[in-house]
C-alpha cells in the first residue's frame, strides 16, 4: 500500500504584494500544500503604487486597485475558489513560536485568538510610513499615503473639494506623486523638503531640473523641515517650519520615507540587519531555515556595490515573493540576485527615474567613473518628439555601465529599461554604441537617445569630446575665471531664451566666417553650447581644427542648465 504524501503547511504573514505572490507561486508548485495567508488589513493584494492615481482621479473604481487583470477582486473568496488558499483578513499575527513552529493571531473583528502550525513560514510584513517627531501629528488632516485607508481618505478629500490648501512633506517618489494627485483636485500646494534637493536618489543637477519644472505647478521649499503642526479644535490649520515660517493649510501629507516592519521577526529572534530590515540570504531565507521573508521588510543586496540596501519597490516585492514561493515548496532552488534599484515616477508631463548608481553613489563606493549628460528628443520633431535629459555613469577603465538618470517629458521609462538591462547584462558603453533597437519615427530617432548618450560618453572617454557640466561652469563663473563662452544657436533662439552669463552669439553656420571674433590666444578656455549642445559640439570640433587647445562643450546645453537664465 502506497503511503500518502504529507501536505506541507505554509503560512504567509502579510497580504499586500510579496505575500500573495509567494502564496500563489507556492500553490502552482504544489497543488496539495496547505497554504494560509494572514492579513491585518481588510484588503488583499493592493496595488499600492496605484494609490496616487486613484486619489488623482485617473480612475474612479476603487476595486481596480484590488483586481486581477480580468477584473476579479482578489478577496478571500477569490483566493479560496481560484487558488485554494485560505486568506484571513482583519487578522493580526501577534507572535511566532519558532520552537513549536506555530503562528499566534487575533481576529480583529471578534477578538478571538488562535494559533496555527507551519512547516514553512513566510514573513511579508512590509513597511511603516515615517512621521516627523514633532507636536501635532495627531491632528485631523494629517495623513500618509501608505494604505488603502489613506488612499480612501485622500480620495474623499478630492471628491468633496473642500480643502483649498495642502502641504506635502517630503520630496521623494511618494511625495511627488501625491502632489500631482492633489494638484489635479485643484488644491493649492506647497512641497517641503528638509534636504537641499528633491528626489535624493538623483544627482543634484538632475533633481534641480525637476524642481524647476515643479515650481511651475506648486510652491517648493527645500533645506527646511517641519517644526510643528498647528491646529484648532483638533483640526490642522497650518504647518510651522524650522525657520519659523507658517504655511496655512487644511491638509498635510507626510511622505518622508518608510521603515521595515520587523517587530514580529525581532521578537521571534530572527536576525535583523544593520539597516533595520530582516536579514535574508540569496534564497530569501532568514536566519531560521524554515522562515523566509520578502518585500519591504527585508534588506537585500545591491548587485553593483555588493552592499545591503532597503529597496521598498512593488516590482521587487513581487519578484522576491515569487522566489520564496518556489523555495518553500521545492527547497532552495531559486535565487534572488538583488537589486540595481531602478525607479521611475510621473510628475504631470515629466518622467523621472534612475537605474543603478548615481554619480554621488559611485563616488561613495570609491569607483573610478566617468559621466556625461545628453539632452535630446525621444523621437523626431515631426512626430512631436519630447525632450529627454540623461546622465550616464560608467566605470572609467572598462566602460561598464554603472547607472543612468533620466528626466523630461519624453519616454523616460523606455530609457531606464534600456540602461537597466545593460547594467544587469554587464554591458559597457562601447557595447551600447551600436545597439540594435527597433526604429520607426513614431517611437524613436534613427539613433535612439540611449545610443546617442553612449556615443557621447565613448567620445568623452576617447578624448574626442571634452565636456563641462553646468555645475563646473557655474563654479568657474563664480570664480570669475577668464572664459570665452560661445552660444552657437540662431539669433531668433537667442532672443527667446538665453543664459546671460557673458556669452557671445555666433550661429554655427557663420562660425567659419567669424573666427576673427574668437580670442587670438589658442590656449583660451572656450565653452561652447546651444539648445542641447549638438551645435555646441560641432562648434568645438571646428575650433579645435583651427588650433584652439582648450575647448569644452556644455553638456546638455541650455535644456540641461539648472540655474536661472537671463530670459
Amino acid at each position: 500500500m502506497t503511503k500518502k504524501k504529507m501536505s506541507k503547511k505554509i503560512i504567509v504573514i502579510g497580504g499586500s504584494a510579496a505575500g500573495p505572490k509567494a502564496a500563489a507561486k507556492a500553490r502552482r508548485m504544489d497543488e496539495f500544500a496547505e497554504i494560509t495567508m494572514i492579513q491585518k488589513a481588510p484588503d488583499l493584494s493592493m496595488a499600492s503604487c496605484g494609490f496616487p492615481y486613484y486619489v488623482g482621479g485617473f480612475f474612479d473604481d476603487r476595486n481596480k486597485l484590488l483586481c486581477t487583470p480580468t477584473g476579479v477582486v482578489r478577496d478571500p473568496k477569490f483566493y479560496w475558489n481560484a487558488k485554494g488558499i485560505v486568506a484571513k483578513v482583519n487578522t493580526e499575527v501577534t507572535g511566532i513560536d519558532r520552537n513549536r513552529k506555530c503562528v499566534e493571531y487575533t481576529d480583529l473583528m471578534t477578538g478571538e485568538k488562535d494559533c496555527q502550525q507551519y512547516d514553512k513560514l513566510v514573513i511579508t510584513t512590509g513597511a511603516t510610513a515615517n512621521m516627523p517627531p514633532v507636536k501635532g501629528t495627531d491632528l485631523e488632516g494629517i495623513t500618509t499615503l501608505q494604505s488603502m485607508m489613506d488612499a480612501d481618505y485622500l480620495r474623499k478629500i478630492r471628491d468633496e473639494g473642500k480643502v483649498k490648501k495642502a502641504v506635502v512633506i517630503g520630496g521623494g517618489l511618494i511625495g511627488i506623486e501625491t502632489l500631482e494627485a492633489l494638484n489635479l483636485a485643484g488644491i493649492e500646494l506647497t512641497m517641503v523638503e528638509l534636504l537641499p534637493q528633491l528626489l535624493t536618489f538623483l544627482d543634484w543637477k538632475m533633481a534641480k531640473l525637476v524642481e524647476n519644472y515643479l515650481k511651475t505647478k506648486a510652491n517648493v521649499i527645500t533645506k527646511n523641515g517641519v517644526a510643528e503642526f498647528i491646529g484648532e479644535s483638533g483640526k490642522l490649520t497650518g504647518v510651522k517650519l524650522q525657520n519659523g515660517t507658517e504655511i496655512p493649510c487644511e491638509l498635510a501629507v507626510v511622505a518622508i520615507g518608510v521603515r521595515p516592519n520587523v517587530k514580529l521577526a525581532k521578537e521571534a529572534g530572527l536576525e535583523i540587519g544593520s539597516l533595520g530590515g530582516i536579514s535574508v540570504n540569496e534564497y530569501m531565507q532568514t536566519s531560521d531555515p524554515d522562515i523566509y521573508a520578502a518585500g519591504d521588510c527585508c534588506e537585500i543586496t545591491n548587485i553593483i556595490t555588493g552592499k545591503k540596501v532597503l529597496a521598498p519597490y512593488g516590482d521587487l516585492a513581487n519578484l522576491e515573493g515569487r522566489v520564496v514561493g518556489e523555495n518553500v515548496i521545492c527547497g532552495n532552488t531559486k535565487k534572488f540576485p538583488g537589486t540595481i534599484q531602478t525607479g521611475v515616477c510621473k510628475l504631470f508631463d515629466y518622467g523621472i527615474g534612475i537605474t543603478g548608481l548615481s554619480e554621488t553613489k559611485a563616488k561613495e563606493a570609491g569607483i573610478d567613473y566617468v559621466k556625461v549628460i545628453n539632452a535630446s528628443p525621444d523621437k523626431p520633431g515631426f512626430m512631436d518628439g519630447k525632450l529627454l535629459v540623461t546622465k550616464l555613469v560608467a566605470e572609467k577603465k572598462t566602460g561598464k555601465v554603472l547607472g543612468a538618470q533620466c528626466v523630461g517629458p519624453g519616454d523616460v521609462s523606455k530609457q531606464l529599461a534600456i540602461w537597466a538591462t545593460a547594467i544587469k547584462g554587464n554591458l559597457s558603453v562601447y557595447d551600447m554604441t551600436n545597439a540594435d533597437f527597433p526604429y520607426a519615427p513614431p517611437f524613436s530617432l534613427a539613433i535612439d537617445h540611449s545610443i546617442a548618450t553612449a556615443h557621447l560618453l565613448t567620445n568623452k572617454m576617447e578624448g574626442i569630446f571634452v565636456g563641462i557640466s553646468a555645475m563646473e561652469l557655474k563654479e568657474k563663473l563664480d570664480r570669475e575665471d577668464k572664459l570665452f563662452i560661445l552660444d552657437a544657436r540662431g539669433a531668433d533662439e537667442y532672443e527667446q531664451t538665453r543664459l546671460g552669463i557673458g556669452e557671445t552669439l555666433i550661429p554655427i553656420g557663420m562660425l567659419r566666417k567669424r573666427l576673427n571674433e574668437i580670442p587670438e590666444d589658442k590656449s583660451t578656455e572656450i565653452i561652447t553650447y546651444c539648445k542641447i549642445s549638438l551645435r555646441g559640439y560641432e562648434a568645438a570640433v571646428l575650433l579645435k581644427a583651427h588650433g584652439y587647445k582648450n575647448v569644452k562643450v556644455l553638456e546638455g546645453g541650455i535644456m540641461a542648465w539648472p540655474y536661472s537664465k537671463e530670459k
